[in-house]
């Protein structure tokens, strides 16, 4: 999949549920499931609940995502 086709939004981690995924309410009211990305695993970026995160989605399932950046 090409990254043009990703979309990307602002949000707020509501929840930490098991297995590293968050509830995730978008800007927009919607709420979605997200896993953290590979390179913030990597670099230990912890993701606690009242965040904001920078979520991206593929258009084919928009209530999964994955946190790609954590705001300070």
């Amino acid at each position: 999949m090409a990254k043009e086709e990703l979309l990307e939004f602002p949000g707020v981690v509501k929840e930490l549920l098991p297995n590293a995924t968050f509830l995730v309410e978008l800007e927009n009211g919607h709420t979605i499931i997200a896993h953290t990305a590979g390179k913030m695993r990597k670099n230990r970026i912890r993701v606690l609940a009242g965040d904001r995160v920078q979520v991206e989605m593929t258009p084919y399932d928009l209530t999964k995502g994955r946190i790609n950046y954590r705001f300070k």
